[in-house]
This record gives structure tokens, sequence and C-alpha cells, in this order.
């Protein structure tokens, strides 16, 4: 996973890719000329990569949202089948400008959502709203994308961590994604020009086109290994094995969507929401 390594107690963590942010679009969309992507909404958190983000349906209003990989949690890495809700947090993200300098320090009162099964993903709730961020720093959150990103789409891969970002397009989907203990569903595959590192685990994937966010960069098979840590391999639906060494990989953000409700709530009793229950 795109965790950077800090101490030698560090060296059993996963690291992983840094992902240019990516999404779907609609033939329309894909007509116009491309959108300026760059770092402003993103954010650095202590160990990775992150972003501020809203649903089409967010109002300035709501308590803002964070989006990076469970992982990257400050607790650790979620257990396989373990599923985090509503857990208090006070984590701090630094949030940058769109030249990646820092504008400002956001603050989480939880941990709204986190998981490493099926999905790589945290959402942490924030401090401020929409409206307020916006007021202070100038800043507008990037949209998650409601539909399954498409094969062949040009996207960024944006790490605040780092402050770079990586361009390339989606090659295609894992049907299975299996890393150590980890088994996550319909990854996002890159082609090899995102050669994302440790740090840029959390970036969100963004659409070059719409500027929408369509995964969550997280991790790579750096060594060649056969799905161990650090060395993801790809399961099809027979249950055969594919080992890319040097491509990176993400996870879908369509289906948060569907969860999110009045207020920017997490609500998984949703009858669309799929995303993986406590």
């Amino acid at each position: 996973m795109n965790k950077p390594l800090v101490g030698a107690m560090l060296s059993l963590l996963l690291l992983g890719a840094a992902a240019a942010p990516a999404a779907a679009s609609t033939t329309q969309d894909r007509a116009a000329a491309p959108v300026a992507v760059n770092f402003a909404g993103t954010v650095a958190l202590s160990n990775c990569s992150g972003s501020v983000v809203r649903t089409p349906n967010s109002q300035p209003g709501d308590p803002a949202l964070v989006l990076s990989n469970g992982h990257c949690l400050e607790t650790g890495f979620p257990a396989p089948g373990e599923v985090i809700k509503d857990q208090p947090s006070s984590r701090s993200f630094t949030l940058l400008t769109a030249s990646g300098a820092r504008a400002g320090t956001l603050r989480a009162s939880k941990v709204a959502y986190a998981t490493m099964t099926d999905t790589d993903i945290s959402i942490y709730q924030l401090t401020k709203t929409y409206a307020q961020i916006q007021s202070q720093y100038g800043i507008s959150a990037l949209t998650l994308n409601d539909a399954h990103p498409v094969q062949g789409t040009a996207i960024k891969v944006v790490s605040g961590y780092w402050k770079r970002t990586y361009s390339c397009n989606i090659d295609g989907f894992a049907y299975r994604l299996k890393e150590g203990s980890w088994t996550w569903k319909d990854s996002v595959r890159y082609t090899s020009s995102c050669n994302t590192i440790g740090g840029t685990s959390g970036s969100p994937v963004i659409d070059t086109t719409t500027g929408k966010v369509v995964a969550v960069n997280n991790t790579g098979n750096e060594d060649g290994g056969r799905c161990t840590d650090n060395n993801p391999c790809e399961v099809d639906e027979n249950g055969t094995v594919t080992v890319r060494q040097g491509i990176n990989y993400a996870q879908e953000t369509y289906q948060i969507v569907p969860c999110i409700t009045t207020g920017n709530k997490i609500d998984l009793t949703l009858p669309t929401c799929t995303l993986p229950k406590p």
C-alpha cells in the first residue's frame, strides 16, 4: 500500500502507488476540453495523501469530508472483515492550494467510515463545513463521480503528501485484487506511467476531462511477488492469478455516493448502498 516507511518497524508496512485523479464521464463531457487538475482541495496526512470531497448532492452547510485509504488510519490497518463507523478522531490535515502551498490546517471530528474489506477507504468528517473552508481558504471540495469509471479514461493521481501528480490512463479493472490478508473488488488498474510511490496512498484519482474523483490510489506491485504485502496480484472470475510487476492500482469511489444522505451522513442501511457493513 502507498504508505511511507518511517522507522524500523515500518518496514513491515505496505507501500503503494500514487494515482492521478480519475472519473467516469458522459459522451458530452468527453467532447469538452480537459480541465485543469491541480492540488486545490487535496490534503497531506501524517503518513498518506487525501482530498476534501463532496457528493453531487452535498450542501455548502454540510460538514466537509476527507477521503483517504483505510490503511492510512492513525489507529493502524483495519483487519479483514472489519468496518469502522463513527469513531471519534481529532486528526489534522494540511490543506493545499492549487500550487501545492499550505493553505491551512483542517481537523477531523470523527472517522465516519473506514475499511480494508472489498475496498480500501477512509472517510473523515471535519469540524468545518464546505462553506467555511471556501470562505476561509477560497478552496472548493472535489466532487465524487457517481458512475463506474471507464477504461481508457485519462486520469491524474494527485498526491498531497509529496505534492506531486502522476498522469496516465485507466488500463482496466481487476476482478479481485489480493494483497497479503486483504482482498479488494473491481480495482482500477493504471497504465504504467502512473508509477506511484509510498506516501501516495489516499491520493484522489481524477478524470482529467470532468475533474471528478473516480477512485482513490492505494497500492502497487513493487517486486513481482505473488499476492504478498506490497505485491498485490489480480485474480479473475476463474481463479487465475496474474502478477503485474511495477503496475499500480486504485479503489473505485462511485459506490460511496449512494451511502451518503442528508447532512453528509453515511447511512449503510440505504437500499442502494453496497459498502461493507459492520
